[in-house]
């Protein structure tokens, strides 16, 4: 062999590890009925995902939020303060509406805890507001947790609830404070019929059914009524609440909420709006409402002091008959009273610090603090750090419901309000101190005016000191009565920060899924490139020969011929079908062979040998019709059976394996004694004989040479059906007796890696004149990947496709068949 062509084939094996795209291609196309199989099934499993699926609904309302002042707010009803801007109120909305205290409000108020269901075609439907009738829930007792509880109605004043309970426990849940525990229910089917408005007083259902006005009762309708857990419907919403800013408006927010039921959208958005517009306004009131309760303390006191004055001054009147004083003394009373007035306020504002001071020092909680402003005190210090106390305070009871403990939020506000105390405690020790020395002066102007009246009659200083007192009740009174009027005017007039712009309607739409088309769309993929890449996967591993164009692609050894899958009774199949498309293959085959014995200068004593790789791949039956076709061809023609380890072709000539080669060569018999003659003119057939213990070494022997040179005298064609070359070495032995070697290829059966065995032996020159045959053959079209039936020449050898008839037909399983169908693609 030449340099160029060993380099050929050294390219060739090194190129196997390369991927044939147009081979895995066209087995793609010939497994075109499995991929459109499995996008079927994938198809029809979309189908039933999609029918089978709730659909899901997307809907939103829009809310603004806003720092709108009191109208009524000025400068003496400052009983307000701000929250920190818009841009604070916006986050404490969002935070608002994620925390768990606003959606158990929420929850609470529209009782979606409890579902009203009938049965659907695949499962139970939530029907809320479309039942014809209300469970009045008795909150106080347990209602059973997810069981539906079914009742059917008789007529229209009757029903019967019936359930099926399969433990003798169920989990139960008293919606009043909650609480969650275990009750006993009777095991299996239960049933009990009640009338409409009666009590059901039952272990697992407490409440009563109302009939609604508008309702249409049919006698034999099923409805069910099933209870969930509070906690768990507060965190489904908690956490299916989206919110967040409308396009660029900041102070707009945008709420959205998915779910089954539109019209539970609906409500549970408009609620959400509702309810967290009230508790901004009665945080918004806060100052206000302290300021109104603080007041109303106060009021009751100077009420009853009032009172008190005025009964007194009536008594004194009635019995001393003291109605008017000189105008000097009422001119001098009239300063007393001011100077009174005066001191009362002053003492009011210190007496409001020290309740401050008190308050500040003993509580942690500063949300409680009423408005300086109601006891007259206008200092700005004082005024501006109650207000940030307060929204502090209140910014940190929000924070409770959405952050832990311990968290550095709550550390960080904590150290605000500790240091806005510090700074309002210092304000309000040098305010008291102000008022104080206010305080000694009036004191001192009282005393002087006092001073002046003390000359007077004993019944007229009791008479001016009772009016003095009576003044003073009075004007404190109609001071806090003032203060509360314009507190009430306040909280009256306040509006809440959160207004709705749109809110939550069902106008049709807003179907989110489930997304029937995405759903075909993804089965269209899975259904597709899974098969593709399990047709991948399979070629990828699949190391058999499938097509010729394979072989060319692994070895320049030329293809003599190709023989079809023919069905038949025996291997005589040429002899006994000349006229098939198999026995046309053979002659083919033989005409081939002629160019090569011609080539070599043969012309009589020809030698062909033919092997294979492994068992099973149709050596014996190509040996058998090769040497029928030449004996028909009136050559005279002996196949030798040297497969000595497991011979196989003397049954399809009704001979016995008792004698064969294996004697001759020990020497046992001679050659006449081991040869037969067949049924078929010019064949003489010479079987292998018991199996001996040393086949290597016989076919080795001598007399194994001697044999060959007088065949080669006495017949013109001599077939040598041997062992096969990848399993042992009794073929190698033959080479040098044969002028020519068929290779036996079975399709979708040997192995790509035995052509590297044979490569091998023909690079290093081991095997001459070799030649393949491939066995198991069908005609392929696009390139030898896709299967047709038919036949025609190829390759220059030889033609057609052609048939097999030596292998018996097995009953194969559907596994079988189905890795069969792989194997062949």
């Amino acid at each position: 062999m030449s340099y160029n062509e060993e380099h050929d084939i050294d390219n060739l094996e090194s190129g196997r590890l390369t991927f044939d795209f147009k081979g895995y291609l066209f087995k793609v196309l010939n497994l075109w009925k499995f991929v459109l199989l499995c996008v079927s099934l994938a198809l029809l499993i979309a189908y039933f995902i999609n029918v089978r699926k709730p659909n899901v609904y997307k809907l939103d309302s829009l809310i603004s939020v806003e720092n709108d002042q009191n109208p009524f707010f000025t400068a003496n009803t400052s009983i307000s303060f701000n929250w920190g801007g818009v841009s604070g109120k916006v986050s404490k909305i969002i935070t608002a509406i994620k925390t768990r205290s606003h959606n158990e409000k929420v929850v609470d108020s529209l009782q979606f805890y409890m579902e009203y269901l009938v049965q659907g075609k695949y499962r139970k439907e939530d029907i809320y507001k479309k039942a014809p009738f209300e469970f009045i829930i008795d909150k106080s007792k347990p209602q059973g947790l997810n069981t539906p509880i079914g009742i059917r109605f008789l007529d229209d004043k009757s029903f019967e609830i019936f359930t099926n309970f399969e433990e003798p426990t169920l989990k139960a849940q008293q919606y009043l404070d909650k609480s969650v525990y275990k009750i006993s229910v009777p095991i299996n089917e239960y049933k009990k019929t009640f009338a409409n408005n009666q009590i059901i007083d039952l272990p697992f259902l407490n409440g009563k059914i109302k009939i609604k006005p508008e309702a249409h009762i049919t006698s034999g309708t099923e409805y069910f009524i099933n209870f969930i857990s509070f906690d768990a419907v507060v965190n489904t919403y908690k956490t299916s609440m989206i919110i967040g800013p409308y396009a660029d408006a900041g102070s707009v927010l945008r709420l959205q909420l998915a779910g089954n039921n539109k019209a539970k959208i609906v409500d549970y958005l408009n609620a959400t709006s509702a309810i967290l517009s009230r508790s901004e306004l009665e945080r918004k009131n806060l100052y206000a409402t302290n300021t109104i309760k603080f007041i109303d303390s106060s009021l009751a006191d100077v009420n009853n002091q009032l009172q008190n004055v005025t009964d007194e001054m009536n008594d004194f009147r009635k019995k001393n008959k003291v109605f008017d004083v000189s105008d000097e003394i009422t001119q001098i009373s009239s300063q007393l009273r001011d100077f009174d007035v005066l001191k009362q306020r002053e003492q009011s504002k210190l007496d409001y610090l020290n309740s401050l001071e008190n308050y500040l020092n003993t509580k942690t909680d500063y949300i409680n603090i009423a408005a300086p402003t109601t006891v007259g005190i206008e200092e700005g210090n004082i005024l501006n750090s109650v207000s940030k106390i307060i929204s502090l305070a209140a910014e940190r009871q929000n924070l409770e419901y959405t952050t832990k403990e311990g968290s550095v939020l709550f550390k960080d506000l904590d150290s605000k309000i500790d240091s806005e105390k510090n700074v309002l405690l210092e304000t309000i020790d040098a305010t008291k101190r102000t008022i104080g020395i206010q305080l000694s002066t009036i004191s001192r102007n009282i005393a002087n005016l006092e001073a002046k009246l003390s000359n007077l009659p004993e019944d007229q200083q009791q008479f001016l000191k009772i009016q003095r007192k009576l003044n003073i009740s009075q004007e404190a009174y109609d001071v806090y009565m003032e203060k509360r009027s314009e507190a009430a005017i306040v909280k009256a007039a306040n509006i809440s920060d959160l207004t709705v712009i749109d809110e939550a309607k069902d106008i049709g739409g807003g179907l989110i899924g489930p997304n029937k088309s995405l759903n075909y769309m993804m089965a269209l993929m899975m259904g597709f490139f899974t098969p593709m890449f399990l047709i991948f996967v399979i070629f990828l591993l699949d190391n058999t020969i499938h097509g010729s164009d394979e072989i060319e692609q692994l070895s320049k050894i030329p293809i003599l011929g190709l023989i079809g899958k023919y069905n038949y009774k025996n291997n005589l199949i040429v002899f006994e079908k000349p006229k098939s498309a198999v026995s046309e293959s053979f002659r083919a085959i033989r005409s081939s062979l002629q160019f090569i014995y011609k080539k070599q200068g043969k012309t009589d004593g020809r030698t062909l040998m033919i092997t294979s790789s492994v068992s099973g791949e149709g050596k014996t039956f190509c040996s058998i019709n090769i040497a029928t076709v030449y004996a028909l061809s009136g050559k005279k023609t002996i196949l030798l059976g040297l497969d000595l380890r497991k011979p196989k072709i003397f049954g399809d000539f009704n001979i016995e394996n008792d004698l064969g080669v294996v004697n001759y060569l020990i020497d046992e018999n001679t050659f006449d004694e081991v040869k037969y003659s067949t049924h078929i003119e010019n064949l003489d057939i010479v079987p292998s004989g018991p199996v001996p213990p040393n086949p290597s070494e016989l076919l080795m022997s001598d007399k194994m040479r001697d044999l060959m040179i007088n065949l080669r005298k006495d017949y013109d064609m001599i077939v040598l059906d041997t062992p096969p070359l990848g399993l042992v070495t009794d073929a190698l032995e033959l080479t040098q007796y044969a002028d020519a070697t068929i290779f036996m290829i079975r399709l979708d059966y040997t192995k790509k890696g035995m052509l590297s065995l044979i490569n091998a032996k023909y690079r290093t020159g081991e095997v001459k004149n070799i030649s393949f045959v491939l066995n198991f053959y069908k005609h392929k079209t696009n390139h030898n990947y896709g299967y047709g039936y038919g036949y025609g020449y190829g390759y220059g050898y030889g033609y057609g496709v052609y048939g097999n008839a030596y292998h018996e037909k097995d009953k194969k399983s559907v596994w079988k068949r189905i890795k069969r169908m792989f194997n062949r693609a």
